[in-house]
């Protein structure tokens, strides 16, 4: 392709840290400007070189047993060498679902039936490399084009469609279809690894990962657990957010209280001293959930939380608020 012979050569694609999106609590219309939908899933970046076909997570964690029908779709591509950017989602409904992707989330290879039962698409929204090529330092705009044009998108490969300029009726129709939210993006960006006010999100729902640092006794019917405690990152210290205690059903309940009875500790990780004492176990800080919630309270605590399922493709040392 002509467009790409002035652009720096790489030898072949290999990982780059993902760009990311600054949260923004105000949905604008602007020029120069594409908008997406936030899907709720997993960050994945495909690579191919020749035969081999690698699906990143976003903390470079192999996912080709996982979604090995993804491997096949992107290694019957014409391109010889390829890195995509996009997200693994599944649907409820017409909805895209954290909580339902778990299931395959949690499976190392799944069965053919549970792929059946629960399949999964991969959304390309960015291409960083194409044969031979870096093609990172072009406008976001053409590296879509290009995108668009040198895969074939069938199922489970799909293109993420964009609207430019008009965010703001976009946003709403996103929150009216129970959507996350939207992703805004400068189509005249570069990719830059690492958060940028080049992309930008803007959430209908409140949702985000922290840290769990303990759990209550079970009380009643409940069974392995009662709610996780749960916090993030700041300046350092792991601050408290409070109890999660809905959103399990009981599987998740024994399967989640196995991992974190290993994981006990005698002292709280957590950086303050009004948490919870009676029947509480604390935890070695290792594991991330993503919480859904309706707000924040004026001391740092969450209103409504509820669980929605276990992140296996971020730190927990890199968990902090988001504002």
């Amino acid at each position: 392709m002509n467009e790409l012979t002035k652009l720096p050569a790489e030898s072949k694609p290999g990982w780059v840290s993902p760009m990311l999106a600054t949260l923004s609590d105000s949905a604008f219309s602007r020029t120069r400007w594409l908008f997406e939908p936030k899907f709720d899933g997993v960050r994945c970046l495909a690579l191919r070189s020749g035969h081999d076909i690698q699906l990143l997570s976003r903390n470079q964690k192999r996912l080709n047993d996982k979604y090995p029908e993804l491997v096949d779709a992107f290694r019957a591509q014409r391109p010889d060498a390829f890195a995509v950017d996009g997200e693994i989602v599944t649907f409820e409904g017409a909805v895209t679902s954290f909580a339902k992707l778990q299931q395959r989330m949690q499976l190392a290879r799944p069965s053919e039936e549970v792929r059946r039962r629960i399949p999964v698409w991969f959304y390309a929204f960015d291409l960083l490399h194409l044969d031979g090529k870096n093609i990172r330092h072009l406008p976001l705009r053409e590296r879509k084009a290009l995108l668009e044009k040198v895969l074939d998108f069938r199922d489970p490969l799909r293109f993420t469609e964009h609207r430019e300029t008009s965010g703001e009726p976009y946003f709403q129709e996103a929150c009216r279809k129970g959507w996350e939210g939207i992703i805004a993006k400068d189509g005249d960006s570069v990719y830059a690894s690492g958060r940028s006010a080049d992309w930008l999100k803007f959430k209908c729902l409140n949702e985000q990962e922290f840290v769990v640092g303990g759990y209550t006794d079970p009380k009643g019917s409940r069974t392995s657990f009662g709610a996780l405690l749960v916090g993030f990152y700041e300046a350092g210290e792991l601050k408290f957010a409070g109890k999660v205690g809905t959103g399990y059903d009981t599987a998740t309940l024994r399967s989640l209280h196995s991992r974190l009875s290993k994981l006990e500790t005698k002292s709280p990780p957590f950086a303050r001293n009004d948490l919870p004492r009676r029947d509480v176990h604390w935890v070695a800080p290792k594991l991330v959930a993503q919480i859904a919630f309706g707000e924040w309270t004026r001391d740092g605590k969450l209103r409504q939380p509820r669980f929605l399922g276990m992140r296996d493709d971020k730190e927990a040392k890199d968990v902090v608020r988001e504002k």
